[in-house]
């Protein structure tokens, strides 16, 4: 049995445990930057994050029937070797993100990078048990690391206020993603997943906040644009 199919096991288990042993987290304290970031624009409404329910018991199926079907498989090992490493960066994150939101966002940053990694490297057969789950993931990841930067920034004050770096935020999110998305095979759960971000973000702004929603908004017209020209070139080829 190869290392990395039980290394994959092992660190989904303890990145999924390790909420039951570090209190919950929903944003930073107030007491974690000079200006407390009480809700900003950026973030999401709460219920967005209950994907992490279907990240983690989709992570933890994909790394069961690994390590029992394709423990040996080359294929999965070329990808295996970045998810372990954001899974092991992610074990400690909850922790990290209640005593500092700089190396939060320093850490979210590479779980974002090893992510996206592993889903350009994903096997092109076994798209359920493996391409999926991690493009939620790497699509989750990539949405949160934006959140976690603009929030960080604006916390300090660099640059703008936390109106300009939810604009920043949105942007740079986008950019990413349509970047990451053309290079992975087939993976349109990825870019789904950065969508549902953004309609939490739109339902965390509403009417209160129109430019944030409707930045929002536009982003979601722009994705689902590259999600659909994606789909009419595979078919084409």
């Amino acid at each position: 049995m190869h290392t990395k199919s039980i290394l994959t096991l092992l660190f989904t288990a303890s990145f999924v445990l390790s909420p039951l042993v570090t209190p919950p987290f929903s944003g930073f304290e107030s007491g974690q930057l000079p200006i407390p970031q009480i809700d900003p624009p950026i973030q999401p409404a709460g219920y967005a994050f209950s994907i992490w329910g279907l990240i983690y018991g989709w992570l933890v199926v994909s790394a069961v029937f690994g390590i029992a079907k394709r423990a040996d498989s080359a294929d999965w090992n070329r990808a295996r070797g970045p998810l372990i490493l954001s899974l092991a960066i992610g074990t400690p994150w909850l922790w990290v993100a209640g005593e500092s939101a700089v190396w939060a966002t320093v850490l979210i940053f590479a779980m974002a990078v090893t992510a996206i990694g592993a889903l350009w490297s994903a096997p092109r057969r076994d798209k359920w048990w493996f391409r999926v789950p991690v493009a939620i993931y790497a699509g989750w990841l990539t949405a949160a690391s934006f959140v976690s930067l603009g929030s960080t920034m604006a916390g300090y004050g660099l640059v703008t206020d936390a109106q300009g770096w939810a604009y920043i935020g949105i942007g740079l999110a986008l950019v990413v993603t349509l970047l990451t998305q053309r290079q992975a095979y087939n993976a349109p759960a990825y870019g789904l997943t950065v969508i549902w971000a953004l309609v939490g973000i739109i339902v965390a702004n509403q009417t209160d906040n129109l430019s944030i929603s409707m930045t929002a908004g536009a982003g979601i017209v722009i994705l689902l644009g590259a999600l659909i020209v994606e789909r009419r070139s595979r078919q084409a080829a």
